[in-house]
């Protein structure tokens, strides 16, 4: 049965010492592990700026988690040449690499 989009093995969240990190990132189909790192991602600024040492901890964790299992699935991703050292060495000092790049 699903429940606002997800299967029933979603309400299974993992702990740690007593507290809740999230449904394990390898139970998540792709569409709903892209989902979560867009959420992680937008959520880091503000973690970082503003939340506990706890929240940050957790955040930390939680992210990686959700890249490594998305790293796991996609190991022979494309890698721009703009975003490797010998690239950034050749686009020189001051320019930055485009988005995507």
């Amino acid at each position: 049965m699903l429940r606002g989009g997800y299967p029933d093995r979603m309400n299974e969240h993992d702990t740690r010492d007593g507290t809740t990190t999230g449904v394990d990132p390898g139970r998540l189909d792709d569409q709903q592990l892209m989902r979560e790192l867009e959420t992680i991602h937008r959520t880091r600024h503000d973690t970082l700026l503003y939340g506990s040492n706890d929240a940050l901890r957790a955040h930390n964790d939680r992210m990686a988690r959700l890249e490594g299992e998305w790293l796991r699935r996609n190991p022979r991703r494309p890698v721009a040449a703009g975003r490797t050292r010998e690239g950034a060495r050749e686009r020189g000092c001051g320019q930055s690499a485009a988005p995507g790049e």
